[in-house]
């Protein structure tokens, strides 16, 4: 076919105008398109108000392992900002911070997870509404003891088959050939763990039962211990805990298929841009909607979503975009003011 290729210099004069006037017309409502299509969120910087030196009370945190040591920091900086704030931080796993801050107990719950619906249920049983916060990325990491150098990498497939209850999976040799044949003693996080219940559900899958005979704990503290004293322990855990005490541990490559071919380890390259799979996760923080008309929770949040990025890069973790600091505090303020509706109103309800 063939193709006719014109000029403005070859149309008429009268063409031409008309054209060119369409065009001025039209340029205002691409601009405007534009700026809706790349809206730019940019975070406040933090500024204390001229009474925080005054402000006191307590702050309950309970909850998730692998969120709770950026909880933690933020809290320590935030002694500078309000000395007579008193922010407890403990560390109970997802499920049971869950259930402390559903029976009205804390102030605010550290997740590595949603909430589930049974504690969603649970929540609006006693009353309690809430708002959630996306505060940082992690990945998950399974790691063997230091002096192993033998296990590399690891398949999602043999993964599963090593947590599998009644697994016939046993020792190193049965992942590979060329791995020590060796009784592999595994550590993880307990059932009350967020990790525990994201690990089963992204790497078992669905009606798969997760074995029981290993040592579990919901302080990733105490299974870093474990593998560390143990020259044939394999165990799984958050990425900051790994990048703490990488000197008594290596971390094993996973491969999303059976040949091992796409082997990626952790790090905060590969868990920021999403080619560590299916072991990357966001992590949240839930507050209670109560506890935020008290003006100690409300500055100690606009704290904690301006530095959160900052500090949870420092206790190894993966800062969120800029974009969604920027939502948070949008949404955080909105809650102050009133004019935002909890997110658990959109959650389960309790079976009438």
């Amino acid at each position: 076919m063939m193709r006719i290729k014109f000029t403005p210099w070859s149309l008429s004069p009268l063409r031409l105008l008309v054209i060119l006037l369409a065009m001025v017309a039209l340029t205002p409502a691409l601009r405007v398109g534009a700026q809706e299509a790349t809206p730019s969120a940019t975070v406040t910087p933090y500024e204390p108000p001229a009474n925080a030196a005054d402000l006191e009370g307590s702050i309950e945190v309970d909850g998730s392992s692998t969120v709770g040591p950026i909880t933690e920091a933020v809290a320590e900086e935030f002694q500078s900002v309000a000395p007579d704030v008193q922010v407890s931080v403990g560390i109970s796993g997802t499920g049971g911070g869950f259930e402390r801050f559903c029976n009205g107990e804390t102030d605010i719950a550290d997740a590595s997870r949603l909430i589930e619906d049974e504690e969603a249920a649970l929540c609006a049983e006693n009353g309690v509404e809430y708002y959630r916060f996306e505060v940082a990325f992690d990945g998950i990491t399974v790691v063997v003891n230091k002096n192993n150098t033998a296990l590399t990498c690891i398949s999602v497939e043999s993964l599963a088959a090593l947590w599998t209850e009644g697994s016939d999976v046993t020792t190193f040799a049965d992942l590979g050939e060329g791995l020590p044949d060796e009784e592999i003693s595994r550590y993880g996080p307990g059932p009350d763990s967020g990790t525990f219940d994201f690990f089963n559900e992204v790497i078992l899958g669905e009606d798969v039962t997760a074995r029981t005979d290993y040592t579990p704990s919901e302080d990733d503290n105490v299974l870093v211990e474990g593998v560390a004293g143990d020259e044939n322990a394999l165990g799984y855990f958050g990425y900051a805990y790994f990048v703490e005490n990488q000197d008594q541990l290596n971390a094993v490559a996973v491969a999303t298929e059976n040949d091992l071919s796409n082997c990626v380890a952790p790090s905060l390259e590969t868990i920021a841009d999403g080619t560590y799979q299916p072991l990357s996760r966001p992590i949240y923080i839930y507050v209670k909607a109560e506890s935020l008309t008290r003006p100690e929770v409300q500055e100690f949040l606009r704290f904690y979503i301006v530095n959160t990025g900052t500090l949870s890069e420092d206790v190894g973790y993966i800062a969120a975009p800029a974009s969604d600091y920027a939502e948070a505090q949008q949404k955080l303020e909105g809650v102050i003011s009133g004019t935002v509706e909890p997110d658990s109103a959109t959650a389960a309800t309790p079976e009438s």
